[in-house]
């Protein structure tokens, strides 16, 4: 099957990322990093950055958990962690290049499952299945619904990731589901909030490090690589900006505007680590509505089910089949 064009530039923007990554900061983390007070921002610290946050990940991690399924693993360096830390770690990646590189760095030690998230097909379940900012690029109700299905009883949700606030004016960072969306998409499912931390005061300093960057080194090299062209080829410079002047305007505006700030992603974003566990039905109704979801947002699963029978539910719903499962294990004691 043919790649569409927009996938052959995510892929080579990937294998960039990587490279630069691995050879610049001698780092193979792909994700944000955790700044905490006293770690000066500057790129030179990107990587104890990203190693922070593999940390502090990593230490939200319940105990009893066993198996864990890591979605969007990246080059695997999260996940080798996780296996030299003694868990069993499977995982999905839908980036052939990515994927390449997570079983050179895992091995035999895992299974990585070469698709994307919703095509997952599997009979294993999971004690706990990771999101670490690979949520953002998976349907927000399709993704709850397939993790709640292949976690075992007593199963954890863990999302590290971008959320989109509710604030005024378009924001010139892309990525991540409204936050609000996803509390009202959890709130249909039986699962206890565990931990609901914002993150994003500690994350933020990764756009300045990378801003900083783009205004330092990049654009400056750009800018000298054109006026050599200016100057050796005149003619050909003319037409190539005139011939892409539409892209050129775009790549402007989407790199160099200088927006992309810790300022700006502290107004539009909400960086999270939510931490949920999967409950039956009877431990719900036990549940005090407070304990089950964060009283800023105060979805209330209680009452959504209150006052609704067994027949208003939906055939497919995650509550319908608790219910059938109590019922099968209870009525034939009543009768």
């Amino acid at each position: 099957m043919k790649k569409l064009p927009k996938e052959v530039s995510r892929e080579i923007g990937l294998e960039i990322s990587v490279i630069c990554s691995k050879h610049f900061l001698k780092s193979r983390y792909l994700h944000y990093g955790y700044w905490p007070s006293g770690l000066e921002v500057d790129i030179a610290n990107l990587r104890i950055a990203q190693e922070n946050y593999a940390d502090f990940l990593i230490s939200h991690i319940p105990d009893g958990v066993k198996t864990i399924l890591d979605v969007g693993c990246g080059t695997g360096e999260t996940a080798k962690k996780l296996v030299d830390m003694g868990y069993q770690v499977d995982c999905v990646s839908p980036s052939p290049f990515l994927s390449k590189q997570a079983r050179e760095r895992l091995g035999s030690a895992s299974h990585i499952f070469e698709c994307f998230y919703e095509e997952l097909q599997t009979e294993n379940r999971y004690d706990l299945i990771l999101f670490s900012e690979s949520f953002q690029y998976i349907n927000p109700e399709g993704a709850v619904e397939k993790t709640f299905g292949l976690l075992n009883k007593d199963g954890y949700i863990l999302i590290c990731d971008v959320f989109k606030k509710d604030t005024l004016g378009k924001s010139p960072l892309r990525g991540g589901h409204s936050l609000r969306r996803f509390y009202d998409i959890v709130s249909e499912y039986p699962l206890q909030v565990v931990e609901d931390l914002d993150i994003t005061d500690q994350t933020a300093p990764t756009l300045d490090v990378m801003n900083n960057m783009v205004k330092e080194v990049v654009e400056p090299t750009i800018n000298l690589v054109q006026q050599l062209l200016d100057d050796r080829h005149p003619f050909v410079s003319r037409f190539l900006k005139w011939m892409y002047r539409d892209k050129i305007k775009k790549v402007n505006k989407k790199y160099f505007s200088g927006e992309k700030t810790g300022e700006n992603f502290k107004k539009f974003k909400s960086y999270q680590l939510l931490l949920y566990r999967k409950i039956d039905l009877q431990e719900t109704w036990q549940l005090s509505s407070g304990d089950a979801y964060p009283e800023s947002v105060q979805p209330r699963f209680e009452e959504k089910i209150r006052g609704r029978t067994i027949f208003d539910v939906e055939e497919d719903s995650p509550v319908l089949l608790a219910v059938q499962k109590i019922l099968k294990q209870k009525l034939p004691l009543i009768l």
